[in-house]
């Protein structure tokens, strides 16, 4: 997406070898019209999938998965990363390492919200270990419902994170390949 691509050159800040910060634009302050872009090349892409929920991990991944859902036109449901006083369902759960924050989270979706008639789409702003995605995967396996694939809007290719995932076993449709940071200078595979 070679708006996506822009942005992160004129507004993306590199920090090292391995840190992209896109925060002025996709995950603390949002331009609501590249992200509507956003969820447009998702649809795009998956449209004749059948779609019936999009899920993400907490927090950043929320807005870009309500941007993907507007043209799905299906819910959002996200893995939370804490627990809440009020989450008294069974809930599906999978460990998963944050590579920005350096720490193991237990993600949770509620079993009343993901079941075996449901084809779902995994969106996130970012694919880097491939940590979230497989959590997310295991949640999806254990609702036994179908996994449609993974939208990711920027995967730092250096990292390794597609090949965390068995060779063919999701669709991962990222908008912005990374090959390098090296230097802090952006290198688009």
């Amino acid at each position: 997406m070679d708006e996506l691509k822009k942005r992160i050159l004129s507004d993306g800040r590199v920090l090292n070898d391995h840190v992209l910060k896109v925060d002025s634009f996709l995950n603390h302050q949002i331009d609501v019209a590249l992200l509507d872009g956003i969820g447009k090349a998702f649809y795009d892409h998956f449209r004749d999938y059948g779609i019936s929920k999009i899920l993400t991990v907490e927090a950043s991944g929320i807005a870009v998965a309500c941007s993907t859902a507007r043209y799905f036109h299906v819910p959002v449901v996200f893995a939370r990363k804490t627990p809440s006083v009020t989450s008294v369902d069974d809930q599906y759960l999978a460990d998963v390492y944050s590579f920005t924050k350096k720490r193991t989270f237990t993600i949770m979706v509620s079993k009343r919200f993901l079941t075996p008639k449901d084809t779902v789409l995994v969106v996130d702003d970012f694919l880097a270990s491939g940590q979230v995605l497989l959590g997310l995967t295991k949640i999806v396996h254990q609702a036994q419902a179908s996994l449609a694939g993974a939208g990711i809007v920027i995967e730092k290719v250096f990292q390794g994170g597609k090949k965390a995932v068995k060779d063919g076993e999701i669709d991962v449709y990222s908008l912005a390949r990374i090959a390098s940071l090296k230097n802090k200078v952006v290198v688009f595979q």
